[in-house]
């Protein structure tokens, strides 16, 4: 018996074999249940795995969400301490790859890039989080602070702090992130109001606002491309 109540079994029918063939063929070789499962073998090594997989994508609701989850979280649903790691290490790595492709180069020339990785990184956060890009006079990013993390539909955004911090690092100009725990992206007047205040806040000291980007499970919302800033 594993420590997760699962009975140990073998694998005569060759199928982790034939799973760890098909994901060295590429990242699309397998389902995102398989990815999953894939992983559990990992850490739970003598059991059917693909039950669990399957159950967990379930009810998390797709394999984004599931990569997110906190390690708590994973645990209160039933993954071992191991299995949990093994499933951050996924989303850590996932988050990596991403990010690499916005560093050492302009922000404004790479933007889809920049959009991939706020959304694998924020779309499917149960909690709201508020973070600051710091860009210099080339528009390359200096600095990608987490400012606030808060309740399931509110985060503390303080205008002094976030210019003060500005002048602190020399940035040239910002972008705000920010994400919608419901899923909407959609911006309310007061992320509207909001970005204003910082806009009108960092102008007397040269500091530019490039954008206001709102990150949902459902996409994202420019606040600059919709005209609100």
């Amino acid at each position: 018996m594993n420590e997760d109540g699962t009975e140990e079994v073998d694998d005569p029918s060759g199928h982790r074999e034939r799973l760890r063939t098909r994901l060295l063929q590429g990242p699309d070789a397998l389902l995102d249940h398989e990815l999953v499962e894939f992983l559990l073998t990992l850490t739970i090594p003598r059991i059917d795995t693909k039950p669990m997989a399957r159950r967990f994508i379930k009810e998390f609701g797709g394999i984004g969400p599931l990569l997110s989850a906190d390690g708590e979280t994973l645990k209160r649903a039933g993954l071992s301490e191991r299995a949990a790691c093994a499933i951050k290490i996924a989303e850590a790595a996932a988050l990596r790859l991403l990010k690499s492709e916005v560093l050492d180069r302009p922000i404004l020339s790479s933007w889809q890039a920049l959009l991939d990785y706020l959304r694998a990184d924020m779309a499917h956060r149960s909690v709201e989080r508020v973070r600051v890009l710091h860009l210099n006079g080339k528009n390359y990013l200096i600095r990608d602070e987490l400012i606030s993390e808060g309740s399931i539909d509110q985060a503390a955004i303080h205008v002094r702090e976030v210019i003060r911090r500005a002048l602190d690092l020399g940035s040239a100009s910002l972008i705000l992130v920010h994400n919608h725990p419901s899923g909407d992206p959609s911006p309310s007047r007061q992320d509207i109001e909001l970005t204003r205040e910082i806009v009108l806040a960092g102008k007397p000291f040269g500091i530019t606002v490039h954008d206001h980007i709102i990150i949902g499970a459902s996409g994202h919302s420019s606040l600059r491309s919709q005209g609100l800033i």
